[in-house]
Order: structure tokens, then C-alpha cells, then sequence
């Protein structure tokens, strides 16, 4: 099956200095922990005390402990204004500065569990800590979420490009929409996903098409280019608007989804009238040129680096004689991560970010079922799989809304976890008296659907830390939540397809690569904006309130804007021709555009009469 092998290992990027991580994970738990007594009898006797001594204001303008009514009218990062004492206390008494989603309170825990002497090291592990986060959103997406998307695409018998436009198309966003979503879930935090999505938009349309022109000079197919900037352009324009009105209503974020719709409908419709043409025509001619909107053979084959090495992986070392792995032998080696003949052939630091990959996959491989529709067996491991059917659901309640729901108490008593605890051992050991080690059951393609849910959810629960730790970031260093949308977040969720992009005009591939980095950025804009407003319109707000952050989300709106309208415009003007001249002038816009932001950001740059 071509679809699922081109996205399988697309996030999969090198990982290096991670040694720090594990320190993260034994640190920070301990950094959120609740105030305990002792520390709220210290904050009731400092307020006492300035109390009693008439303490107004301190010399920031902000208020002392004594005046605790008044900091829920100041923002959070004015923390970094307060002295070193009284900065944990404004953490805890500060309206802006609550604690939402997520599992890790981050601002706590660096101004509250660390000394201030320390203060820099707990900057440092929360920055090793977003990396691993990185890798943990692109293991996910890449090697659980997209192969069972393909294999629930293939059970639909859907044709490539639809099951491109929507199945995949989700699995390659995945890790930019669930990060939108997170992001619009709290008003404070919208901004972040204002600045990825855009961010996003400009570093693909630039940097990664850029980069597929200077690596494979070729000629784009006319209409599908055509078609995707349109539409592209649509959703800036319409997102420039909504922004400039400052609200999003329902009827709008159901627009957001609606004109996805209608991308989704001109693509089919684009297909059979392609097709039509193609049955009619049936000579040498036709049969040696192809749009991209449906691939030949040629195109439509996946490269080498994506399923050739996997497939050779599995079958270059096949036992002369056949042979039964007993079911303990079945277990071990479906949660071995780890190809010990791979292992020999490579270098040192691709060994040294497999160690600190390990962990991770094995605990997802012993929660997320993967269905492969191109093996025989179809993936079917018996023990693993049954396993599964206990540690998904249970995964599931436990993360989402961060385990709210999970820890309740049925009528006061009995926990929920433990209710789907017991419905789980009950369908495992179902599933593992019925069915045996080598046949696969009929009902197997079900647990690509619960394969999926439960990577939707990891990948959920991963983005929603780091837009965690991306606010505190901002909180700390005094940075808009858009520039770390269009930096951090954006070129972290963006990376992944730069380096598939480029490796697929490297195998001879540019079309697909393009059409990749027209195709997701829609699917990211659309989705990303519309089901973040819908998710917290459901939450009980019927308008989405936006507050743009100055000059600098214009500055980001048109950089976007007017990078696809350069290319409507050049692209045509060049027969459609991608060269590497092209690809420098890309490469040159996003520099510029880049400085721009960031002068915008530190107020180099700013309009006249603003505050």
C-alpha cells in the first residue's frame, strides 16, 4: 500500500543532545506539585505582615502580597519585574498566570521549585523538555496515527487523491491542528496558534518549496498549482478578516470546515473529469503525460528511502525454514523497537537518538495498535494485540482533558479508570480465547480505528504541553505568543515536512513534494482554526474572542498573503518552471520576512503614534 508508506517515516527526524531529558522527567513532576500547608501559612503571614506595615505598591507599579485583589488585573509576564521573592507568590495569585490544561504546571515549577540561583537550569530543561516533546509529536504522527489513517482509507477502498485530501492530509497535520486546537482552547494562548498556522504557512510556501526547486528544477502541473494556491489564498484572506473583526462566530468557524469541503469536492471532481479525458484518450501521447491530480504508475510509486528499506528490513533476512514463535516469543519481539542488524550498520549518533527514542516507542507500542494492510498477516500480533485492547482505552480516559474525567468517582466510590480497566480485561481476554497466533480475526481492521483514536490522543496531550511550555517561555522572556508561533512551534511542527519534501524531489519526485506543501498547509489553516473555535464554542463561548498582538500578526498575515500572491503571479510568468533561481528568491523572502517579525517583535519596527 503506496499511501501509507510515504507518510510512515516522515516526522522521524534526528534527534541529538538528549542525554539532559531524562532529568526533566524526574525534576519537573516534583516543580508542579501542590502548595503544601507550611508554604500557604508563610503567604497568610507575609500578608500580614505587609499589611501591617501599610505596603502599598512596590517599585515595579505591581502590587505586594498584601494586595492580592489587584494582581488579577496584570498580566503575567510582568513577573519578571518583581524581585526574586515575591515572584512565586505572583505566580500563585495572578489571574493571567492560572493553570489550565496539561499535566505540568511550568510556571510554578520555575519560579516556585527552583531557586533563583537555579532559575536558568530550569529554562534549560524546559527547553530539552519541548524537544522531546518535538520528537514525541513526530514519532506518533508518523509511525501510529498516518499508518492507521492509510489502513482505514484502504478499508474504505478510497482512490489516492481523496484519501490524500482528507485520511492522510490529517495524519501529515496532525501534529500542527491538534497544536491549534490546544493553543484555542485558552484565549491567552490563541495566539500561539495564529502565529504557527501563519508561520507555518509562510516557512512551507518558502523554505520547503524553495528547497524542492533547488534540489529538483522541474515544471509544475498547471492546475492542481493553480487550484491549491486559490483556495490557499481563500483561507488567508478570510482568516485576515476575522482577525481584523477580532471575533469568530459559529456560522464562521463552520465556514472554516465548509470551504475544506469544497477543496475536498473540486479535487474529486478535477479526478473524473481528468479521467474522462484520459479514457478518450488512449494513445502513446496521453499515456506519456500525467497530472499529478492522478498519478500514473510512475508517480504514484512511493521512494525508495520510504518503503524501500523497510520492506527490505523485513524481508532481506527470511529463515530458510519455516518455524512457530511461541506467544511469549510473539510479545517480546513486536515491542522491540530495535533491529539489531540495523543497529550494527549505523553510525554512532543514530544510535545515540534511537536509546532516547526507545522508551517512548515501546509505550506506544504497548498502547496504539498499528494495522498494516501491506503485510500478510495485516501486523496481527495476538498477545500485543489483545494487550491493547486493555492499555488503549485506558490511555484514552487518562489523557484526555488531561485525566479530568478519568479520576472521577462513580457515585463517590468506584474510580472511572478502574471501570475501563475492567471492561478492558474483559474484551482482552475475549479476543485472546478466540482468535489464534496466525491468523488475523475478521474484525482486525477495528483496531486501526482504535489505533487511531488512541495516537490522536497522545498526540493531543504532547501538543498541549507544549503550548505550555511555549507560554511560559513567553511569560519568562517577554515574547508575544505569535512570535513563538511562528518560530518555535511552526518550524517544529514544520521540520518533519521539510526533510520528507526535499528527500522526495531528491528521489525524482518534486510534483508529489509540491503538491505536498500546497495540499497540508490547507488542511492545516482550515482545520486548525475551524475546530479550535468549534471546541471551545462548545466549552459554552459563543464567539471566539481574537486579540491580535500589535503589528506584528499583520506583518505575519501579509508576509503570507503576498508570498502566494508572488507565487500566483510568477509561477504562471515562468510556464510554470521551478528552477533554482526561483528557489534562492524564496529563500531570500522568508529571510527577509523573518527579520522583519523580529524586528516588529522587539519594537525596532513600529507604526507611528503607537503606544
Amino acid at each position: 500500500m503506496v499511501v501509507g508508506k510515504v507518510y510512515r517515516m516522515k516526522l522521524n527526524m534526528p534527534v541529538k543532545s538528549w542525554t539532559a531529558v531524562f532529568l526533566v522527567l524526574t525534576v519537573l513532576p516534583s516543580g508542579v506539585s501542590t502548595v503544601k500547608d507550611r508554604e500557604e501559612d508563610s503567604v497568610r503571614t507575609s500578608r500580614q505582615q505587609h499589611a501591617e506595615n501599610g505596603l502599598g505598591r512596590n517599585n515595579t507599579g505591581m502590587s505586594t502580597p498584601g494586595e492580592s485583589q489587584n494582581t488579577s488585573t496584570h498580566e503575567c509576564r510582568d513577573v519578571m519585574k518583581q524581585k526574586p521573592s515575591k515572584q512565586c507568590w505572583f505566580i500563585k495569585h495572578t489571574k493571567d498566570c492560572e493553570f489550565s490544561d496539561g499535566y505540568i504546571n511550568y510556571l510554578q515549577g520555575a519560579f516556585c521549585s527552583f531557586p533563583h540561583s537555579l532559575f536558568p537550569l530550569a529554562v534549560t530543561l524546559y527547553a530539552v523538555w519541548l524537544l522531546y516533546l518535538f520528537v514525541v509529536l513526530g514519532i506518533a504522527a508518523s509511525e501510529f496515527f498516518c499508518p492507521n489513517l492509510a489502513a482505514i482509507s484502504t478499508s474504505l477502498k478510497l482512490t489516492h487523491n481523496v484519501a490524500g485530501v482528507t485520511f492522510l492530509a490529517f495524519g501529515n497535520g496532525a501534529p500542527d491542528v491538534f497544536s491549534a486546537v490546544a493553543a484555542f482552547a485558552d484565549p491567552r494562548t490563541a495566539g500561539l496558534a495564529i502565529g504557527a498556522l501563519f508561520g507555518a504557512g509562510v516557512f512551507v510556501t518558502t523554505v520547503v518549496a524553495g528547497s524542492v526547486a533547488l534540489v529538483k528544477p522541474f515544471t509544475v502541473a498547471s492546475r492542481p498549482f493553480l487550484r491549491d494556491v486559490i483556495f490557499y489564498m481563500a483561507a488567508v484572506f478570510w482568516t485576515f478578516l476575522i482577525l481584523y473583526l477580532r471575533e469568530i462566530k459559529l456560522g464562521e468557524a463552520l465556514g472554516y470546515l465548509g470551504l475544506y469541503v469544497l477543496y475536498v469536492g473540486t479535487v474529486i471532481v478535477s479526478t473524473l473529469i481528468y479521467n474522462q479525458q484520459k479514457n478518450r484518450l488512449q494513445g502513446p501521447i496521453q499515456s506519456s503525460y500525467t497530472e499529478p491530480e492522478l498519478p500514473s504508475d510512475s508517480e504514484d510509486a512511493t521512494p525508495s528511502i520510504f518503503n524501500g528499506s523497510i520492506r527490505d528490513d523485513e524481508t532481506e533476512y527470511q529463515p530458510l525454514l519455516p518455524f512457530t514463535e511461541s506467544t511469549c516469543q510473539i510479545f517480546i519481539n513486536s515491542i522491540n523497537p530495535i533491529d539489531s542488524r540495523k543497529w550494527r550498520r549505523k553510525r554512532w549518533f543514530w544510535r545515540a537518538a534511537k536509546v532516547v527514542k526507545v522508551p517512548l516507542e515501546v509505550l506506544l507500542l504497548l498502547t496504539v495498535p498499528v494495522v498494516d494492510p501491506d503485510k500478510d498477516d495485516h501486523n496481527w500480533k495476538r498477545p500485543l494485540n489483545c494487550l491493547h485492547l486493555l492499555t488503549g482505552p485506558l490511555v484514552c480516559v487518562l489523557t484526555f482533558k488531561s485525566g479530568q474525567y478519568g479520576l472521577l468517582n462513580i457515585e463517590g466510590e468506584f474510580p472511572v479508570w478502574a471501570l475501563v480497566l475492567l471492561i478492558g480485561v474483559f474484551l482482552s481476554a475475549i479476543s485472546f480465547l478466540t482468535t489464534s497466533n496466525q491468523q488475523p480475526p475478521r474484525l482486525h481492521c477495528a483496531f486501526s480505528l482504535l489505533g487511531f483514536v488512541v495516537s490522536a490522543m497522545w498526540i493531543n496531550t504532547a501538543a498541549t504541553e507544549v503550548v505550555s511550555i511555549l507560554r511560559t517561555f513567553g511569560v519568562v522572556f517577554d515574547l508575544s505568543n505569535t512570535v513563538l508561533g511562528l518560530t518555535l512551534l511552526a518550524w517544529g511542527n514544520s521540520i518533519g515536512d521539510c526533510f520528507s519534501d526535499i528527500t522526495m524531489a531528491r528521489q525524482g519526485y518534486p510534483r508529489m513534494a509540491m503538491a505536498a506543501c500546497f495540499g497540508g498547509i490547507i488542511f492545516n489553516m482550515l482545520f486548525g482554526v475551524g475546530l479550535g473555535c468549534l471546541f471551545q464554542m462548545f466549552n459554552g463561548d459563543n464567539i471566539v474572542k481574537l486579540e491580535p498582538d500589535g503589528l506584528l500578526v499583520w506583518v505575519l498575515a501579509g508576509a503570507l498573503g503576498l508570498s502566494l500572491v508572488l507565487s500566483f503571479i510568477l509561477v504562471p510568468a515562468q510556464c510554470f518552471h521551478l528552477g533554482r533561481s526561483y528557489g534562492i528568491f524564496l529563500l531570500l523572502f522568508y529571510l527577509v520576512f523573518l527579520l522583519v517579525a523580529l524586528l516588529t517583535e522587539f519594537k525596532v519596527i513600529e507604526l507611528r503614534g503607537s503606544p
